[in-house]
């Protein structure tokens, strides 16, 4: 993930939960909101009740790992800010790459019923 593809700023992160729309599931939370640059942002966050920072660290590594895989779902005028839930300690990294890309597949779905 290239530095200009991530939110950063709390009060980005803020704004796009705040305003944006959700997909969920059991491992991950996903809001996006459209953004005003022509490019794709990701933001990951993971609570601190989910394990020490080696564990933490762990998970975002692996989520990045994921969307770097999956450039070819994105959409270009979205910011996306994906939370993580306390279930994908107990998930291997096929079943998360497999959450990730159904609710990315079904942000698309959505906004491809928005726009008809």
């Amino acid at each position: 993930m290239k530095k200009v593809n991530i939110v950063k700023e709390n009060i980005l992160f803020n704004d796009i939960i705040n305003t944006g729309k959700c997909v969920k599931d059991k491992n991950l939370v996903i809001y996006y909101n459209i953004n005003k640059e022509k490019r794709y942002r990701f933001g990951i966050s993971i609570g601190k009740k989910i394990g020490n920072a080696v564990t933490r660290n762990y998970q975002k590594r692996r989520i990045r790992n994921i969307v770097d895989n999956h450039k070819n779902l994105y959409s270009n005028d979205l910011d996306y800010i994906i939370i993580i839930r306390r279930n994908v300690l107990n998930e291997d990294f096929i079943q998360l790459d497999e959450s990730f890309v159904q609710l990315m597949n079904n942000i698309n779905k959505m906004r491809e019923r928005s726009t008809e």
